[in-house]
């Protein structure tokens, strides 16, 4: 039953599928190990919809842009919001209590739209460049599970940068849910073609994106773990590509 309520519970957290009457949710801290699970599932539903598109001869560029829509609409954009606000924060604030202020502002500012810009191209250039379906799954299923894995390590080496919202809620995960998060990540990761680079890649993002955080705010928020996430998948697709 508690393996049921972690799932239950990260699917509820990291996307808009209707999963809440499965089971009641899990405590947000337990769930992280069933990230790259969630980032699994998301990304099967991009590779579908690309290859689905793709048999009846929809051309690649149009075939990336409706899979990663699919995606974005399976988590409700949520990971993305976290990368604008991340973006604004870090680029626009002169003090780490104006970073934060900034992250909490639901207008957007010029760096979160260049950063939304640039990161929604990156997604649809390398999955029309990967163009057979195959790729395209191998890829996506890579990008999701690591850019979910990778959220585990800022999650790992720092603490909360304020005493409310996602960051908070989540606090600091018992080590055996980080743990498992990661081995759960780099084992399907591993089992994909190009795992091992698309993983040491994933680490690098996960672990660069922990220490800007520290650099710039002094600990984690849900919007950087949301940027973290993106970040990692496009990293993980540059590469795949």
């Amino acid at each position: 039953m508690r393996l049921v309520q972690d799932l239950v519970g990260a699917f509820g957290l990291l996307t808009r599928l209707p999963v809440g009457h499965l089971a009641p949710l899990g405590e947000p801290g337990r769930c992280v190990w069933a990230y790259p699970l969630v980032g699994a599932v998301v990304g099967a539903i991009g590779a579908g919809v690309y290859a689905a598109l793709h048999t009846v001869g929809v051309a690649p560029a149009l075939a990336a842009i409706w899979s990663v829509a699919a995606m974005l609409l399976a988590t409700g954009g949520m990971h993305e919001d976290g990368l604008a606000d991340t973006a604004d924060g870090f680029g626009g604030g002169a003090s780490r209590a104006r970073k934060l202020e900034i992250m909490r502002d639901s207008r957007i500012g010029s760096f979160g739209a260049l950063a939304l810009l640039l990161s929604t191209v990156l997604r649809v250039a390398a999955i029309a460049l990967l163009a057979r379906p195959a790729d395209v799954a191998a890829a996506l299923l890579a990008a999701g599970v690591l850019g979910r894995g990778a959220m585990l390590l800022p999650l790992a080496l720092l603490a909360p940068a304020r005493s409310d919202g996602l960051g908070a809620s989540l606090g600091r995960p018992p080590a055996w849910a980080l743990a498992l998060g990661l081995a759960v990540a780099l084992a399907l990761a591993l089992a994909l073609r190009g795992g091992l680079a698309a993983a040491g890649v994933a680490v690098v993002a996960g672990a660069a994106m922990a220490w800007l955080a520290w650099r710039q705010v002094g600990g984690i928020t849900g919007d950087v773990l949301g940027a973290t996430a993106v970040a990692t998948e496009c990293a993980v697709l540059t590469v795949l590509s």
